[in-house]
Formats: structure tokens, C-alpha cells, sequence
């Protein structure tokens, strides 16, 4: 796996579009064949916006073939992806 993308501190509605262009961005630039990897553990501040961000580098890096894995997924943020039903899309690397 290459390094990792880490996440802002703060990632609600108001940063998520930044987040993803700067996250996408990265990813593109990574060499093809690693997979792609995301440092959730600096958030701090966050709604589901954050799950959104993570669920489109992960469609992003699939399309591509690549393997998903987010490191350090806050506890809340992990609840509410286990909400919205998507917590295995997250925790599980693909």
C-alpha cells in the first residue's frame, strides 16, 4: 500500500468538497497497482458528509483496482457508518 491519505482535522459539509478534490487528486497521483490507503484519525469534527468523502475515494480507488482500507476510523464516525449500513465498506479492505 502506498502512504497514507490522512483526513483533515474537521470534515463536515463545508470542507467536504475541498477534502475530496484534494483526496482524489492524491489518489490519482499514487502509481497504479498500490492500493490506497486513508488516515482517518486526526478527525475530530465531523458529520456524515465525512462518510460521503470516504465512500467516493473508495469507489474512486475500486474503479481502478485498487484496494480500500481506512486506518483509524474514529468510534463515532464508525457508528454512524454502521447507521447508514456501510460500515463494512469501510472496515473491510476490498
Amino acid at each position: 500500500m502506498a502512504d497514507a491519505l490522512t483526513l483533515p482535522d474537521e470534515l463536515t459539509l463545508r470542507q467536504a468538497s475541498s477534502t475530496l478534490t484534494r483526496l482524489l487528486g492524491a489518489l490519482k497521483a499514487q502509481p497504479q497497482g498500490q492500493g490506497v490507503r486513508i488516515d482517518a484519525a486526526p478527525l475530530r469534527v465531523f458529520d456524515s458528509s465525512a462518510l460521503a468523502v470516504l465512500l467516493e475515494c473508495r469507489r474512486s480507488a475500486l474503479a481502478t483496482g485498487r484496494a480500500f482500507v481506512v486506518d483509524g476510523l474514529p468510534a463515532a464516525l464508525g457508528g454512524l457508518a454502521a447507521l447508514y449500513g456501510v460500515e463494512a465498506l469501510l472496515n473491510a479492505p476490498a
